[in-house]
């Protein structure tokens, strides 16, 4: 059986260019509404390959420390449409 994070990770996987996710609503998706934290934690590992700057925060602030410009360049450059408080426009661009 493969570990928490190694379901998030699949999971991170398939999120297409373009859209984002919230870290609980990859816990939603694991069948355990209640661990966004978790989630949190295995993203703080994630491997470089997967799209982890496609994973933010539920009200569409970008979480990641010293990694935030960064993340935001990523997802600018994958047309990821902002809201003008800086935060992702998470109605327009949600992965369902």
């Amino acid at each position: 059986m493969p570990t928490f994070a190694e379901q998030v990770y699949a999971i991170v996987e398939q999120i297409p260019v373009g859209t984002v996710v919230s870290y609980g609503q990859i816990a939603k998706m694991l069948g355990n509404p209640r661990a966004a934290r978790q989630v949190g934690w295995a993203m703080g590992n994630c491997p470089d390959h997967l799209p982890w700057q496609r994973v933010v925060l539920a009200n569409g602030d970008i979480a990641g420390g010293g990694y935030a410009a960064r993340r935001r360049a990523m997802l600018e450059e994958e047309g990821i449409p902002f809201r003008a408080d800086g935060r992702v426009d998470m109605e327009r661009c949600r992965w369902f």
